[in-house]
């Protein structure tokens, strides 16, 4: 069913999977230039294939307790609606690798994915960053947080006048033989994932 410029269905809340907010512990970080992505050619809000452009990786930050979040805001300009998106997490520790990661994250685009508490939708895992990347604005330590133990807390958004022409883009990303599912998908980000 194509639901691309049209509003055709409403929206009601079950009682067998009701809503869950939040996003589990887990954000994926890529450098932009580094991936291709492939979007469903009957919906361009679908990432259907996420490919390394020679050997990249991506990045996968755990986190505990909820620390990360994920925020899409609407703005209505004069050439349409455009998205603000927002990714905010906290890093527990402050060694030499992870202040590479942040100096490599503070000079370059990244593209982010996220996967959320509510699963039973065909947005449970989406992609931040899908047009103009994401670039870290914020990376604030405090030695005496006892919140997050001295270590980070960074926020990764759009650069300054890009925002994104869609919300967050929904990953469904099919295995060789079958149909997308959210194993599926979360398997081929997985696959993609630096040892």
């Amino acid at each position: 069913m194509s639901i691309y410029n049209k509003i055709n269905a409403g929206f009601s809340l079950g009682t067998a999977s009701p809503v869950t907010a939040g996003i589990e512990d887990v954000i994926y970080i890529f450098n932009q230039d580094d991936f291709t992505l492939t979007f469903d050619t009957a919906n361009p809000l679908i990432v259907t294939g996420i490919t390394a452009v020679g050997t990249a990786s991506i990045y996968k930050f755990e986190g505990t307790n909820n620390s990360f979040n994920t925020s899409s805001k609407l703005a209505k300009t004069s050439v349409g609606p455009r998205y603000t998106e927002e990714i905010d997490f906290n890093i527990a520790g402050f060694s030499v690798d992870i202040k590479t990661q942040l100096m490599a994250m503070g000079y370059g685009r990244t593209r982010a994915i996220v996967i959320n508490n509510y699963n039973s939708s065909d947005s449970a895992i989406e992609l931040f960053g899908a047009v103009n990347g994401l670039i870290l604005t914020d990376a604030e330590r405090s030695a005496a947080d006892e919140t997050v133990d001295g270590g980070y807390k960074l926020k990764l958004t759009n650069p300054d006048k890009l925002r994104e022409p869609y919300p967050p883009r929904a990953v469904s990303i099919a295995p060789t033989n079958g149909t997308a599912t959210y194993a599926s998908s979360l398997a081929a980000i997985e696959a993609l994932v630096a040892s």
